[in-house]
């Protein structure tokens, strides 16, 4: 199967490793690429890790990557708000990922926006009513990613979309939107190549973002049937353009 391929991007949980472990064969596909010329990114929906965070728990199970190959939600969240020179930001999150926004003003009590992330057990009564009011007179709204539902940790929980919906809804406005499927995150890691997209493959285990994502930025897209996949993916409107069992089946195109 010969393509003209010249950069992939991977998402990490449930393509390149699920729960802490890198499936059988995956680090071995990314050092393939390289050989082949190939350029590599790691495109993940993550707020609570910064690149740094990601490059170090990817290196531990035995991924070579460097961190300028890599665009989180966070990194992607940060790099939009600093194109907008806020003059103060109440950013809602936990985790390394806060390091991305170093270098902007932090105002709890009157930002100019709102940043809603992974805020863990910060999302509670007290601070989900104050973001409302605040919003409700006049501060703005980002919203990192828009999953509402986590399974990754192996049980069910609200994540970082369900509270931004809230909040959109309580205070009736229109929140920006960052993470996949949603166009930014896909243009800013689009800006770091050097290739015209129809060279470029996403590389996903969810419709709902990867695929989905892909297509609205105009790339090919492989769905890959580990991490999140269900059968029920392959019969909804958006399909992938190839359905792989495996990541390590990427090898096929080369």
């Amino acid at each position: 199967m010969q393509t003209e391929f010249k950069a992939i991007l991977f998402d990490i949980d449930g393509v390149l490793e699920f729960q802490g472990r890198a499936y059988p064969g995956a680090p071995e596909l990314l050092d393939f690429l390289r050989r082949k010329g190939i350029i590599i990114r790691i495109l993940t929906n993550s707020t609570l890790k910064s690149r740094k965070h990601c490059v170090a728990k990817l290196t531990q199970r035995g991924f070579h990557v460097r961190q300028e190959e890599v665009i989180t939600a966070s990194y992607a969240t940060a790099k939009y708000l600093k194109t907008l020179k806020p003059k103060s930001c109440w950013v809602m999150l936990n985790g390394k990922g806060i390091e991305e926004f170093e270098g902007l003003h932090f105002d709890p009590d009157s930002p100019e926006y709102i940043v809603v992330g992974d805020y863990r057990e910060g999302f509670n009564f007290d601070n989900m009513n104050k973001a409302l009011k605040l919003l409700l007179t006049g501060s703005k709204l980002i919203v990192m990613i828009p999953e509402k539902v986590d399974h990754s940790l192996g049980s069910v929980e609200l994540t970082v979309g369900a509270y931004g919906k809230m909040l959109e809804d309580a205070a009736g406005i229109k929140a920006t939107w960052i993470g996949k499927p949603n166009k930014y995150i896909f243009e800013v890691t689009l800006d770091t190549l050097t290739v015209d997209r129809k060279n470029v493959l996403m590389v996903g285990d969810r419709v709902a973002t990867d695929i989905i994502g892909a297509k609205a930025a105009g790339i090919k897209s492989v769905l890959v049937k580990t991490g999140e996949f269900k059968e029920s993916d392959l019969n909804g409107d958006v399909q992938p353009d190839y359905v792989f069992d495996a990541v390590r089946e990427i090898e096929k195109f080369f």
